[in-house]
């Protein structure tokens, strides 16, 4: 029995492909069935909506309604009163979510016609986007890159937070004159201005080098802030030229522009110096390292602060392509930590309490 099994010629690739189907399959069930549940609570809010426009009814047909169903329906979640009128919310953003498609057969049914973007991610993801974006052409970009990189609704809430919208596409660079299209136009939607670098537990004036370490140690939060597409080369990855020792502070690859980038760390202002130095540095990585596929290698001078009209005059007639943007160190307080402290909410309802209680503690002693 032994013999055969190692006698299987092609057995891994066999297996890879059994479960790259399985892993598939398994999508687009969980798929169908989000897309199902997102249909049947839309439904629901549209229905809840048109009542109440048509009837005059207030909102406390919500909280009937939700003590009802939980009466007739005690097993299933997601029906209490603040998830109905998260339904309710989420049917108004999108009237046309699912639109009836005239019947085409004898039967008379009709087909129901989903918008996908929207059907592709989770129902506590619409409700963070409908909590905390407002404007709906910011809150389909968030959906979109929601599905391109796959974000958890932890990272996407962070994503929202930082601004991530607002950022991305507008670090300074001459990509436009130093790339072709339409490499050009997605290099400038890749990088943003500024990058947010979380450093909990770490001094705020941190050095070159102590930026650098600490940011290889969290190498993880780093891609996601660099986002999808980049893998993390090296740090102070080394250059000989002409017996002289050279050395990159932090080297990538991104494999959707499909290009080196080189980073350079600055813990202070941009200085026009330091364009000339990355020209230098990318000429190296291109003669070096760039093979005849790939695009030209891309520089990212993060830089603590920047003036706008020097970093354009600076980058105006390099050759190469070269991006400059701000960092801005933050201190997020970990999600772990989070879950078990009280919220503004919380705090304010345990306060109003404790008034109370010393208030009438007061009237009994006078």
């Amino acid at each position: 029995m032994k013999k055969e099994l190692k006698n299987l010629k092609g057995y891994a690739k066999f297996l890879d492909e059994i479960k790259k189907k399985i892993k598939q399959a398994r999508y687009a069930v969980a798929l169908s069935a989000n897309k199902s549940l997102l249909i049947l609570y839309w439904d629901i809010g549209r229905t809840i909506l048109d009542k109440q426009k048509k009837e005059g009814w207030g909102s406390k047909v919500i909280s009937k309604l939700a003590g009802d169903l939980k009466t007739e329906f005690p097993e299933v979640k997601g029906l209490s009163r603040r998830n109905l009128l998260y339904m309710r919310k989420f049917a108004e953003a999108y009237p046309y979510f699912v639109q009836e498609q005239p019947a085409q057969t004898e039967s008379n049914e009709k087909d129901l016609i989903v918008q996908e973007p929207l059907a592709q991610i989770p129902w506590y993801h619409h409700i963070t986007l409908l909590e905390k974006v407002k404007n709906k052409k910011e809150r389909n970009w968030y959906i979109l890159k929601t599905i391109e990189n796959g974000w958890s609704r932890n990272v996407l809430v962070n994503q929202i937070e930082s601004d991530l919208y607002n950022r991305s596409g507008k670090a300074i660079t001459n990509f436009e004159q130093s790339l072709p299209s339409p490499v050009s136009e997605l290099a400038i939607q890749t990088l943003k201005d500024p990058y947010i670098i979380d450093i909990w537990g770490m001094n705020e004036k941190l050095k070159e080098k102590e930026l650098e370490n600490f940011l290889i140690k969290n190498i993880s939060k780093l891609l996601l802030e660099l986002g999808k597409g980049f893998a993390f080369i090296a740090n102070q990855y080394p250059l000989k030229i002409e017996n002289k020792d050279y050395s990159i502070d932090l080297l990538f690859y991104n494999y959707k522009l499909h290009c080196f980038v080189v980073v350079d760390l600055k813990t202070g202002e941009f200085l026009p110096e330091h364009a000339g130095k990355m020209n230098f540095y990318l000429s190296a990585v291109d003669s070096k390292l760039k093979s005849d596929k790939d695009n030209p290698s891309i520089g990212l001078i993060l830089c603590k602060y920047k003036n706008k009209i020097i970093a354009e005059y600076s980058l105006l007639n390099l050759s190469k392509p070269i991006g400059v943007a701000e960092y801005k160190l933050v201190k997020k307080l970990p999600a772990k930590f989070k879950s078990v402290l009280p919220s503004v909410e919380e705090i304010e309802m345990e306060l109003s309490s404790y008034l109370k209680t010393k208030n009438k503690m007061n009237k009994n002693e006078s």
